[in-house]
């Protein structure tokens, strides 16, 4: 998986080269096998690539190295050292020879294991670059270079979970690098993507099958399509604890009450504890303006076993006011503002109380506060339709 040279990539390369470059002599505090190949004349030579280098010539600190390794073919070091000058040069096809040849001498070196893993990247040579870069992040864990590139090079090997993990260690470290972040997501996605494949290839007429293939055309707003397949998913498990839960849902976004209170009760008989369908069938009992005792029982025994439902506790308060009991809804309004401030209507309910409770200007506050988040998000919509409508525009 080849790509372009980023700045990063070039600041990389430059400390690389600035903090990597071996000296001799000695090599090493340790005896390194061509260390007698060290004479008089590749010292004189080593000189001479070392002013070569600083006087921003590689083109003779090149050719100076290129001589060393002549008379010294066995040094380490001197592979490393002209491997590191192809590699600020971007010439990774000369780069990848010489610093293999330099690991075959010296395994211990992991900036030439690096260079070696990052050059056989560039070169989209992906299986060569894998065991490179796992030995340079061994030898370095937080290189945050090598451990991008080896999360690239796995995910064009489609290693989507090895690479996975790569990323998340490297957002640890780097929590606002957006294209980390992107990159991550868009691993997880192509991981989803198998998964639901996989299920497709066990058995396209599965239960899960038929739900999956609803979960997809009710994201796309087709809930037609989406309640086709929920209803092949009931009819195949009608009792099993979410078959009727995926048909209410479609229902209750479309406006259906009926019929989702009929789906959401056959759910609540498979499965009795599920408080969102609970929440839900209040919901839609308030919403076609059936009962408000009964929805009031259904909402009670949702927030009896699940305290944190806000939604619930709005409904509950909005049952309440319409019964006339305004001061019993204020405990559960006061909870959700506090979870959540910025949503319109609880400050409209919350107005209601007040003025039933002769508080004036408390009421006249929340309906300023009212109108004020109602305009914000009036706002946010139409701007939302004027980005849609000038990327129609740019595109024509």
């Amino acid at each position: 998986m080849k790509f372009a040279p980023s700045p990063r990539w070039l600041r990389y390369s430059a400390c690389l080269l600035a903090v990597s470059f071996l000296v001799w002599p000695p090599f090493r505090a340790h005896a390194q096998e061509g260390s007698d190949e060290v004479t008089p004349a590749v010292q004189q030579l080593y000189a001479q690539a070392r002013a070569a280098k600083k006087q921003g010539d590689e083109a003779a600190a090149i050719e100076k190295y290129r001589s060393i390794i002549k008379l010294a073919p066995h040094l380490a070091a001197a592979y490393n050292n002209l491997g590191m000058l192809y590699f600020d040069r971007h010439d990774f096809a000369h780069a990848a020879e010489v610093l293999k040849h330099g690991l075959e001498l010296d395994p211990s070196m992991p900036s030439a294991a690096a260079m070696l893993g990052m050059s056989y990247a560039q070169l989209g040579e992906d299986e060569k670059a894998q065991p490179s870069l796992q030995a340079a992040l061994r030898a370095n864990p937080n290189d945050d270079q090598v451990e991008m590139t080896l999360a690239r090079v796995l995910i064009s090997s489609r290693k989507y979970q090895e690479a996975a993990l790569r990323l998340s260690d490297f957002v640890k470290r780097n929590p606002k690098d957006q294209h980390a972040w992107y990159l991550l997501g868009k691993t997880y996605l192509q991981m989803s993507q198998d998964a639901l494949k996989k299920i497709n290839e066990i058995d396209p007429e599965s239960v899960t099958a038929h739900e999956i293939a609803g979960e997809i055309d009710e994201s796309m707003h087709n809930y037609d399509l989406a309640l086709a397949e929920y209803k092949k998913a009931v009819d195949l498990a009608p009792q099993q604890p979410g078959t009727h839960m995926h048909m209410g849902d479609a229902y209750w976004y479309i406006g259906k009450w009926e019929s989702a209170q009929t789906e959401f009760k056959a759910e609540l008989a498979n499965d009795p504890n599920n408080c969102m369908a609970r929440w839900k069938l209040g919901n839609s009992m308030l919403e076609a303006n059936d009962s408000s005792e009964d929805a009031l029982a259904e909402l009670n025994r949702s927030i009896d076993r699940c305290s944190t439902l806000m939604q619930a506790r709005v409904d509950r308060a909005r049952a309440l006011v319409r019964m006339g009991r305004q001061a019993e809804a204020l405990p559960d309004l006061l909870m959700a503002r506090k979870d959540s401030p910025r949503e319109p209507s609880i400050h409209f309910l919350l107005a209601n109380v007040y003025r039933a409770q002769g508080k004036s200007a408390e009421a006249q506050e929340e309906l300023r506060m009212y109108g004020t988040l109602q305009r914000e998000a009036s706002a946010a919509v139409a701007g939302q339709a004027n980005d849609s409508n000038s990327i129609k525009n740019a595109a024509h």
